[in-house]
């Protein structure tokens, strides 16, 4: 149990405690899931997120965007992004970010993927939705190059102040963005 992310040993002996005072019933019930999860869950062959068919519920949409590609590192991404309710467009999972610290580059990613997609010409913007980290910005760049060719538009998220922020709390590089991005008054 300690091998799962964010489990350590006393959260790990918490849980193994717990699952040994269950009915044999429900213990079975529960390992029955986590096996059918491994098994039926699997990536969608365009976007490579989750689902249970070999292509997602977001791409086999008609009502999606097809034009608009929004790239994210991760699955949950994807899930916070839809839960705003203010994109309709289709999504591109890499599976992570460039980090040369931890061994990733971008043949480890699912980049040359968003590049097939992006070439069949049905993409006409792809928005680059990565943390805006170091690691995210060489991610972004390494994207906008490979996709340079293409001739689709690479835009990315806005970056700048949160609403309710005091601007003596946010950071130099945030402020800094947010004045030299900044947008017409309505």
């Amino acid at each position: 149990m300690s091998a799962l992310p964010g489990i350590g040993r006393r959260t790990a002996l918490r849980l193994v405690l717990h699952l040994l005072k269950r009915q044999e019933a429900d213990f079975e019930r529960f390992t029955s899931s986590l096996i059918t999860l491994k098994k039926e869950v699997h990536y969608c062959r365009e976007c490579h997120n989750i689902s249970d068919t070999e292509v997602c519920n977001i791409c086999s949409s008609p009502k999606r965007d097809r034009s608009t590609v929004c790239v994210v590192e991760n699955i949950q991404d994807v899930m916070a992004i839809e839960n705003t309710g203010q994109y309709n467009g289709l999504y591109h999972v890499l599976g992570g970010i460039i980090s040369p610290m931890d061994g990733i580059g971008p043949q480890d990613l699912e980049i040359d993927s968003l590049a097939t997609r992006a070439q069949n010409g049905e993409i006409k913007e792809v928005i680059l939705a990565l943390p805006t980290t170091a690691e995210g910005d060489t991610t972004n760049f390494v994207i906008y190059k490979r996709l340079q060719p293409t001739g689709v538009q690479v835009t990315q998220l806005a970056r700048g102040v949160a609403v309710g922020s005091d601007l003596e709390y946010i950071d130099e590089m945030t402020l800094g963005k947010s004045i030299l991005n900044r947008t017409v008054f309505q």
